[in-house]
């Protein structure tokens, strides 16, 4: 299955054409332009000055040889943990990894350029996942109770202990303790009482927090941009680290940051057609312990989501998964509820849930006869592929992928007796439908030509 297509788009002021926007990205954020030489110290940007003002969003260019000349001091900067050192490194990433389809330049970024990039960045990630927390968490109030009934126990600075014995007044605010305004108004908190908090002394408070989110999140979207890149496909698809890191992203879909979890689902959808899930059980070392199963459960999870970006994109990508062999033997397990899900999103008014699911159910019934009967049991699943065709739907290509996978359906002698019942209906695509009229016709042939396991009443076809 190819590279998912880009959508071509014509732009701009003077009768110029611009570079089509990558998907995720703002439209006519190019990387053409008479933009000048840049520094390195501002990692090599420079704005198009000749960009049209219909365009939104920046155009950016690099210099060639940045990413040779300072490979080891971005992997260093990644490797330091220190928020200088960390922000650089990701601008200087985000500029170098973003690319456009048809942009030809030359200064594209392999990851085997870099020895050592794709860990560094995949460990920006990890320490934050070390340290993440629910999105909707909330940390519940608890009491310190050391000393309650006390008025000087010997441990610490006793807080005052001689003026107040209010044990709720030593709690920080990481708590979720409310002090008496009256009381601490005008008073600076005392570090000793700092040390109580349990964000205070070594762990990170929330400002700190919320970097390290922001860091993971930059780092999650410079690896998806890589995977657009043809020549970091292969690289990317056999390194088990960056397998295990994205896929639990995925898996924690509830509780994970949006933009990450967005950002590692469409990794895999670029990574799919090479990517082979044994992975998870080879002798390559793991960091995470993720697990075939664990993977495609994951995928699962996200085939249910109610975001249509996710749902779609995890339909795209149990098509291309689906196209290895190797893979069959993880995926069919699951099968009915594969089905299930993708005939609901045929359901959907949105044309690229439509177009993500026929793909998906076109590459599974391509693969054995179990599939095909399976999937024309499922309910509506034939009378909403009739839709898809009659509607029409505005690609074509969809179109007749969903004419293709009702022909494979026909072909076998169990589905006839059920297809029957749709008989009139691709009698009408043949004689109104011009472009489907011949796979229809072949439909029709295969339920009066051939004879079915059980006696059926042979039905005139042209209404006779």
């Amino acid at each position: 299955m190819q590279k998912r297509d880009q959508s071509k788009a014509a732009g701009g002021g003077g009768g110029a054409a611009s570079t089509p926007a990558k998907r995720g990205r703002p439209f006519g954020a190019t990387s053409g332009g008479s933009a000048g030489n840049s520094s390195a110290a501002s990692a090599g940007t420079a704005p198009d000055s000749a960009a049209p003002s219909a365009l939104l969003g920046p155009s950016l260019q690099v210099q060639c040889n940045f990413a040779e000349q300072n490979n080891k001091r971005i992997v260093l900067a990644l490797q330091s943990g220190l928020k200088s050192e960390l922000t650089w490194a990701l601008n200087t990433l985000t500029l170098l990894s973003f690319k456009e389809k048809d942009d030809m330049r030359r200064d594209a970024t392999p990851l085997a350029k870099i020895p050592g990039l794709l860990d560094a960045l995949l460990q920006v990630i990890d320490d934050w996942r070390d340290i993440a927390l629910p999105k909707d968490y909330t940390k519940p109030p608890r009491l310190r109770l050391l000393g309650a009934n006390s008025l000087v126990t010997g441990f610490g600075n006793e807080f005052d202990a001689l003026g107040s014995n209010d044990v709720l007044s030593h709690l920080g605010p990481g708590n979720g303790s409310k002090t008496d305004a009256s009381v601490s108004k005008g008073k600076r908190q005392r570090f000793s009482e700092w040390w109580y908090d349990e964000e205070g002394l070594f762990n990170l408070d929330e400002e700190a927090r919320a970097e390290r989110q922001q860091c993971a999140v930059a780092a999650s979207n410079i690896i998806r941009n890589f995977s657009f890149m043809p020549e970091n496909e292969m690289i990317m698809a056999q390194h088990r680290h960056c397998l295990e890191s994205v896929f639990q992203c995925v898996e924690d879909q509830n509780t994970e940051d949006e933009e990450l979890v967005t950002n590692a689902l469409e990794t895999i959808v670029n990574l799919a057609p090479l990517l082979d899930l044994r992975i998870f059980s080879s002798s390559k070392p793991s960091f995470i312990k993720m697990t075939e199963k664990r993977a495609v459960q994951a995928i699962m999870g996200m085939l249910g989501s109610s975001i249509k970006a996710w749902h779609c994109a995890a339909a795209e990508m149990l098509g291309r998964l689906i196209i290895n062999p190797d893979n069959e033997a993880f995926l069919l397990p699951f099968a009915p509820q594969i089905y299930r899900r993708l005939v609901d999103l045929l359901s959907l008014q949105a044309v690229d849930a439509q177009s993500a699911a026929v793909g998906a159910l076109y590459n599974l019934a391509e693969i054995n006869m179990d599939c095909r009967l399976k999937l024309a049991s499922e309910r509506w699943a034939v009378d909403r592929l009739l839709k898809v065709v009659k509607a029409p739907h505005p690609v074509p290509e969809v179109c007749r992928k969903a004419a293709m996978i009702l022909e494979s359906l026909v072909s076998e002698p169990q589905n006839k007796a059920m297809l029957l019942a749709y008989e009139h209906a691709f009698a009408e695509i043949v004689l109104t439908d011009g472009k489907h009229s011949e796979t229809f016709a072949r439909i029709l042939y295969e339920l009066t030509a051939r004879p079915t396991n059980k006696p059926v009443t042979t039905r005139g076809i042209w209404g006779v």
